[in-house]
């Protein structure tokens, strides 16, 4: 490829150097631009046409392949992106639902957590009522004891006050 290009540029070089020794003419001649319409031309369109005809090989073709290859590298690329965004937004769909399943399965762990400690609490009311008869019959019967020793003091007691009261009244013992 080096060698192709190095003999296109010493070719141009000579084409371009033999058009303009063929255009000065000759000492004559004082202007130093002169345009006539002869075989120069032909070899200006001749150097134009390998000009385009080298650039083409070695400059448009690479860059348009180049270019070409970055296009399909982005496209690629928005390819992958588009198909991990449809990942990612599957992959949130899939969590929000099982965070939904598991906020559901909590609130009903939670129901049903209650509802025992409810059961639970009545279970524990029934026995107290159920205790409280016994243990007000238990009271009630030592109370009922505990009125009779009250009574057996206070019968003794009454006894032995109104003996002494009546000594006070009387002045004298009583029997």
């Amino acid at each position: 490829m080096k060698k192709m290009l190095s003999f296109f540029a010493f070719f141009n070089f000579f084409l371009i150097s033999v058009s303009i020794a063929f255009a000065s003419g000759g000492a004559e001649e004082k202007s130093l631009v002169k345009v006539i319409p002869d075989y120069t031309l032909l070899i200006q369109m001749g150097l134009f046409l390998s000009l385009i005809f080298v650039l083409n090989i070695l400059l448009y073709k690479p860059i348009l392949s180049i270019i070409e290859r970055r296009k399909k590298q982005l496209e690629e690329s928005e390819n992958e992106i588009k198909l991990f965004n449809e990942s990612v937004e599957k992959r949130v769909a899939e969590y929000d639902e099982k965070l939904r399943q598991a906020k559901i399965k909590g609130s009903e762990l939670k129901k049903e957590i209650i509802q025992e400690g409810v059961n639970q609490a009545k279970n524990i009311v029934d026995v107290v009522r159920n205790e409280i008869p016994v243990i007000a019959q238990k009271f009630q019967q030592e109370m009922d004891k505990e009125v009779e020793k009250a009574k057996l003091i206070l019968d003794s007691h009454s006894k032995k006050l109104s003996l002494e009261i009546a000594q006070k009244v009387l002045g004298r013992p009583v029997q």
